[in-house]
């Protein structure tokens, strides 16, 4: 089976997991305590001090207690709650890594697999929110993708790889998510780390590959690539894509 076949299936299968919390009668979420957690140890690169968010472990603890005690009410507006799933991704995604410090790679946590995503990491359920148990993969997949329809997600939600979109150095926020989230598909496409754009050939992430239908909703990847590329791409550029690091994204 083919990675793109084996990641369809299993986003099927995630599809099917617990939903979003019901009956939640909180008011919007207050982020600054995530925010200044990522402007200490998070820097502009999206480097992460893991040896200090372990040292301050109670904050995070205390942020994601906050998280866990008020799911998104259905009266909040779409940034609100696009802001609330993102910050808790990557926080989750953090306190993953925690529990299992000090680690060289996320794929180090749990079996060794060939597929990214699947029977992974991101399977782990160890997060509570609004009475139900989530993994991360039902946060993303099951959530964010299945109801928010927004491909530029895939640059601000964080897989602690090297690899990876860059970790965000503040928390998002609904009066700024749309900034936001632009600013951090500019950042990804323009780094060529990441992705190496030029007219005629682009070599890009795999996250591209994985996710290709998020992408090609309205028209073709060179369109969608376009839409925030410096550079302007020839509708028939020769796509490839570049390797992909796990190494844990550590300062």
């Amino acid at each position: 089976m083919s990675l793109f076949l084996s990641i369809s299936l299993a986003v099927q299968l995630w599809a099917c997991g617990p939903g979003l919390p019901a009956n939640s009668t909180a008011a919007p979420v207050n982020h600054d305590a995530w925010h200044q957690m990522l402007q200490a140890w998070v820097n502009q690169a999206g480097m992460v001090n893991y040896a200090a968010f372990k040292q301050n472990e109670a904050q995070l603890d205390a942020y994601l207690n906050m998280l866990a005690s008020n799911a998104p009410a259905e009266s909040w507006n779409r940034n609100e709650k696009l802001a609330y799933w993102i910050n808790a991704y990557n926080a989750y995604t953090i306190k993953l890594i925690l529990n299992h410090y000090p680690v060289e790679s996320i794929r180090d946590i749990g079996s060794k697999i060939q597929v990214p995503f699947v029977n992974s990491p991101w399977d782990v359920k160890f997060i509570e929110i609004g009475g139900q148990t989530y993994d991360l993969n039902n946060i993303e997949h099951g959530i964010i993708r299945k109801y928010f329809n927004e491909p530029r997600i895939h640059f601000a939600l964080v897989c602690a790889a090297v690899s990876c979109p860059k970790l965000l150095n503040e928390a998002y926020t609904a009066q700024k998510l749309e900034t936001q989230l632009t600013k951090q598909t500019r950042a990804f496409l323009s780094n060529p780390a990441k992705n190496k754009i030029g007219a005629n050939s682009v070599q890009l992430s795999k996250i591209f590959e994985w996710y290709k239908t998020d992408f090609t909703d309205k028209g073709s990847l060179i369109d969608y690539l376009n839409q925030y590329s410096d550079v302007k791409i020839a509708p028939n550029a020769k796509v490839s894509h570049l390797d992909y690091s796990w190494a844990l994204n550590t300062q």
